[in-house]
């Protein structure tokens, strides 16, 4: 991690369960910082503010809930926001507060989903957050067994939501996305490894024991995403982390990251994050405020 990026040491400790800010402010004044718990973060009445999620940028509007998981960098800036009031709910609990094997059940399938999408970042839609942001605001007045019910419960229902998005890149972030198959699992760890270097489909069906049209198939159904796609969000998310890390030019990141011309890789880059290396970087220097 870049050591302009702060690990925050949450006051959140082993004996409990998850713990709950409740704020009114005028600014985001906070770094851009990760830590090891999952954070979900309400934001009401900060339209114009910029909000950083590993390697995605976005202006949101006057409406945001916003899962991050853990050691994935993330922060709020002012930016645009002229909100008097801005209200900021967020909710951190650990990574373990759900065991793995209890999230295997087949109940807890979606939250198990939403978690490991979590590993990214997840936006939830604005009608989700209409629905659910008073349980959400009210839940610091429960107390004990009930708040954790409550939570439970509110997870679930964020979880069985519609029109979720994640947010980063898959490699930004070093947490291990699990898709419950050992030969996609393999295929990922091979490109994570070789990413600097060619690779084709052949290269990864033959990791797999697969036909290349099969593993085609078998990766789209698996992951949502083609062959491609994933080694291009892959490759992405290591040019993004040195774009902001180090002094690389533009176009040796994009060769180191196994790009083979600077043009494809600027035309990959804007259609993926809608702006160019060159304003990425600049977003991550500069103009935020530390109060």
């Amino acid at each position: 991690m870049n050591a302009n990026i702060i690990r925050e040491i949450t006051p959140l400790t082993q004996n409990d369960c998850f713990m709950i800010f409740s704020r009114v402010k005028t600014r985001f004044d906070f770094p851009l910082h990760y830590h090891e718990e999952y954070e979900l973060n309400l934001i009401l009445n900060a339209k114009g503010a910029k909000r950083i999620v590993g390697d995605h940028i976005e202006v949101i509007d006057d409406l945001e809930l916003v899962l991050v998981g853990p050691n994935l960098s993330h922060a709020w800036f002012t930016h645009q926001s002229e909100g008097k009031e801005i209200t900021e709910v967020t909710i951190q609990f650990h990574k373990d507060l759900l065991d793995d094997r209890f999230l295997r059940k087949n109940q807890l399938s979606f939250i198990r989903t939403m978690l490991e999408h979590g590993q990214r970042g997840v936006l939830f839609a604005r009608d989700t957050i209409e629905r659910l942001k008073d349980r959400i605001l009210g839940l610091n007045r429960k107390a004990g067994f009930d708040s954790v019910l409550e939570l439970f419960s509110i997870l679930h229902d964020l979880s069985t939501s519609r029109n979720i998005r994640t947010l980063s890149d898959a490699s930004f972030n070093s947490g291990t996305l699990h898709f419950n198959s050992r030969r996609i699992e393999k295929v990922f760890q091979y490109m994570n490894d070789n990413y600097s270097k060619p690779i084709t489909l052949a290269d990864v069906a033959k990791i797999a024991n697969m036909p290349e049209a099969s593993f085609s198939r078998f990766v789209k159904k698996r992951t949502g995403s083609t062959f491609i796609n994933s080694l291009n969000e892959i490759r992405l998310g290591n040019a993004s982390r040195m774009l902001i890390e180090s002094t690389h030019s533009i176009a040796e990141i994009a060769y180191d990251c196994g790009f083979n011309n600077i043009s494809n890789f600027n035309r990959i880059f804007k259609k993926k994050k809608s702006c160019t290396p060159k304003e990425f970087r600049e977003n991550f220097s500069g103009s935020r405020i530390f109060i």
